[in-house]
């Protein structure tokens, strides 16, 4: 089982409906990104640099292997979901009003930072209000999460077919790449083969967000893509 650092490194994000009607169950998921422990197993800590250089089904095993799932895009949208919801997460502290904290991404850093790095920009602001008052890091900035799709995907997860308009990965609160919410691909976009990736890493800059959305060759390892663990309620 994934190991514990002085407390639970779960947090939890309540049941969620998307704006298109898909309901989400709560699930668990890590207050940080992975790092990979002494023994070669995935861990969640402050302390520890994110674990990067892994490719998606490595991610996905890592996972597995400490008796967890890699986060789904139905999860990560719930999570993004919540995170709009939270008015300490808008600079201004009002919801819908000029913008969500973006994390770390105007390029200060050249690699992706343990959870104990405080940046020295205020908006690069690293953590997330959850609507029970635990903190998230990273969901936006620092570093990418592989993300299993489970509405564009097949049974292993990666994309298999198009962007269609009504798709919950497009359905966002705002315009695209407005307030803060990140970039994502437009309708019929076709990344199939590919693993989905959230959220942007240290060099995003203005696309980096909540609901950012790319893809990436899921056999490749990455210096700025790291994953995130689930586990259900």
């Amino acid at each position: 089982m994934l190991r514990r650092l002085n407390s639970d490194p779960f947090v939890t994000i309540p049941a969620a409906t998307l704006p298109g009607g898909l309901h989400v169950p709560a699930f668990r998921v890590g207050q940080y990104v992975c790092t990979k422990g002494k023994d070669g197993k995935a861990i969640i800590k402050a302390e520890g640099k994110p674990w990067v250089n892994i490719n998606y089904n490595e991610a996905c095993m890592a996972c597995l292997d400490s008796g967890a799932s890699l986060i789904t895009e139905t999860q990560a949208l719930a999570l993004a979901y919540q995170v709009t919801l939270q008015p300490e997460n808008w600079i201004g502290g009002q919801v819908g009003k000029g913008k969500l904290y973006q994390g770390l991404r105007q390029w200060n850093v050249t690699c992706a930072q343990p959870g104990t790095y405080e940046p020295k920009e205020p908006d690069e602001r690293r953590w997330f209000a959850l609507p029970d008052g635990q903190r998230i890091f990273d969901v936006a900035g620092n570093v990418y999460s592989w993300i299993f799709d489970d509405v564009q995907g097949d049974a292993q997860g990666l994309v298999a077919k198009p962007f269609v308009k009504d798709s919950p990965s497009l359905v966002i609160p705002y315009p695209n790449e407005e307030r803060g919410q990140g970039w994502t691909p437009r309708t019929g976009a076709n990344w199939s083969g590919d693993a989905l990736i959230r959220g942007g890493c240290w060099g995003s800059g203005s696309r980096a967000g909540a609901f950012y959305l790319y893809s990436d060759w899921p056999g490749d390892r990455y210096d700025y893509v790291g994953f995130r663990c689930t586990k259900c309620i």
